[in-house]
């Protein structure tokens, strides 16, 4: 599934990944391929995928996610470094 992550000023990930964990308002959640439609608030905290290349990880300072049809888009407010 594709994944995007982008914040006000910059798109930050573009890409493929089998399987990604977010941290939503009332806890972590993953969403694996063909995932069911949805669309959530971000706390602040961990965003981790997985791609061909290994495991990722970035800490958003909140935001939104919507999964549908295998792809999920993150807009994040920033990365936190």
């Amino acid at each position: 599934m594709h994944l995007e992550i982008i914040t006000p000023d910059k798109s930050v990930f573009s890409g493929e990944v089998s399987i990604a964990t977010f941290p939503g308002m009332k806890g972590s959640f993953q969403v694996m391929n063909n995932h069911a439609p949805l669309i959530s608030t971000l706390e602040k905290g961990r965003v981790s995928f997985r791609t061909n290349e290994g495991e990722r990880l970035m800490v958003v300072d909140g935001g939104v996610v919507e999964v549908l049809n295998n792809k999920i888009v993150v807009l994040a407010e920033a990365i936190v470094t």
